[in-house]
C-alpha cells in the first residue's frame, strides 16, 4: 500500500512538473493569448515545477533503488529454495537407494523430460531409460511420473499454509 501511494505520488508530482513546461512552451508555439501574470509569479511557478521534477526523480530513484532490493532478496530466496529443493531430492534418492545412473534419470524425469530425450543425454537405449524408470518407481513406491513429483510437492507444501489464509492478510 504504501509503495503504491509513493508511486501515485510520484507520478502526480511529475505530471504538475510537466503539464507547466509542456502547457507553457505549447500555449507559445500556438500563439495562444493568455493574461500576463506579474513576473514573480511566474518565477515561483517555474521554480515550483522544477521542484516538482526534482522530487519526482528523486522518487523515482528511491523506488528504482528499493526494486533492485525486493530483486535481490527475491533472488536470494530462490536460491535458497532450489538449494533446498536440491536437498531434499538427494535425500529421498539415499532413502530409497537409488544408483547414480538412476539419480540422474530420476531428476530428467522430474524435470519433465521424454524417455527418448533421457536417453539422447545419458546416450542410453529407450529401453535402459525404462528399465531405469521403473526401477525408480518402485523404490519410491510410486507408479509413474505423477505420482513421483506428487511426491516431492507434497514435501514442499506440507509446511505451507492453505492459499486462503495467507490472502486474508
Amino acid at each position: 500500500m504504501k509503495l503504491n501511494l509513493l508511486i501515485l505520488l510520484m507520478v502526480l508530482v511529475q505530471a504538475v512538473g510537466a503539464l507547466f513546461f509542456i502547457g507553457d512552451i505549447g500555449m507559445s508555439v500556438l500563439g495562444i493569448e493568455r493574461q500576463p501574470i506579474p513576473w514573480q509569479t511566474r518565477e515561483f511557478l517555474e521554480i515550483g515545477a522544477a521542484v516538482a521534477l526534482l522530487i519526482g526523480l528523486v522518487l523515482s530513484g528511491l523506488l528504482l533503488i528499493q526494486s533492485q532490493r525486493r530483486l535481490g532478496r527475491a533472488e536470494a530466496q530462490l536460491q535458497r529454495a532450489s538449494a533446498a529443493f536440491m536437498d531434499l531430492l538427494e535425500q529421498n534418492f539415499k532413502a530409497w537407494g537409488l544408483t547414480p545412473a538412476e539419480r540422474d534419470v530420476a531428476f530428467f524425469v522430474l524435470k519433465g523430460f521424454s524417455t527418448q530425450e533421457i536417453a539422447g543425454f545419458r546416450k542410453t537405449s529407450d529401453g535402459t531409460v525404462k528399465a531405469q524408470t521403473n526401477a525408480i518407481y518402485r523404490k519410491a513406491g510410486v507408479s509413474g511420473r505423477g505420482q513421483l513429483m506428487s511426491l516431492f510437492i507434497d514435501d514442499l507444501i506440507a509446511d505451507s499454509p492453505p492459499c486462503s489464509e495467507k490472502d486474508e492478510d
